[in-house]
């Protein structure tokens, strides 16, 4: 059984802001992004990933999404990963639908590994919500085009070691069908306030 995810109230919900975590990290590690964030009246859902062993680490056993097959993360993508992690996400915005959140009131955004499987998960959703925000990521390969996609926030580090901003944009250019919004910053593979008030910004505005 997957660990039930931290959730968060701020007053009264009437919107959700999914928030999935890094490879090796959980939930908890995005807690402080919620108060930095601080957008009223909302449920954050912050899951976390399962461990597995992560190839690219030596098969060492840690949380993650998805395996990382090697560094060349654009190409040799594990799908029954991305899959596996989609039901998960799937299944939480369901539930925030049950709840009586409506899709277009359900942001997903994720960190690094996190974005990756917010991007897949929300441009394969039945739902078309708020909008997707990917932080320090990259666009992974889909089953398909999504159609009619909802608005994407995209934001990355230009010292990145991790996830080269190259890499990141290369993602895209495979894909000119979508039109994120896109944001750089003088950092590495992390987050920063800049980047958090750019982020709230659109989220404000995606919520209004």
């Amino acid at each position: 059984m997957p660990k039930a995810p931290l959730i968060i109230e701020h007053g009264v919900a009437n919107a959700s802001i999914i928030l999935l975590h890094g490879l090796g990290a959980d939930g908890h590690d995005l807690a402080p992004l919620v108060d930095s964030l601080n957008i009223p009246n909302s449920r954050y859902i912050l899951p976390h990933a399962a461990a597995q062993a992560v190839t690219i680490n030596g098969g060492y056993i840690m949380p993650a999404w998805y395996d990382i097959i090697s560094a060349d993360i654009t190409q040799q993508q594990d799908d029954a990963g991305f899959m596996h992690s989609k039901a998960i996400i799937d299944q939480l915005i369901a539930s925030e639908i049950a709840l009586g959140i409506p899709p277009q009131r359900i942001v997903l955004a994720g960190f690094s590994q996190g974005g990756a499987v917010a991007l897949y998960s929300g441009l394969t959703s039945p739902h078309r919500l708020a909008g997707i925000a990917a932080l320090s990521s990259y666009l992974p390969r889909l089953p398909a085009i999504c159609a009619n996609p909802p608005a994407l926030w995209v934001a990355h580090g230009e010292y990145d070691n991790i996830i080269p901003l190259t890499t990141q944009q290369n993602s895209w250019s495979t894909a000119p069908h979508y039109t994120p919004e896109q944001h750089y910053y003088a950092m590495g593979h992390e987050i920063n306030m800049a980047e958090i008030a750019d982020l709230r910004t659109w989220i404000l505005a995606k919520l209004a």
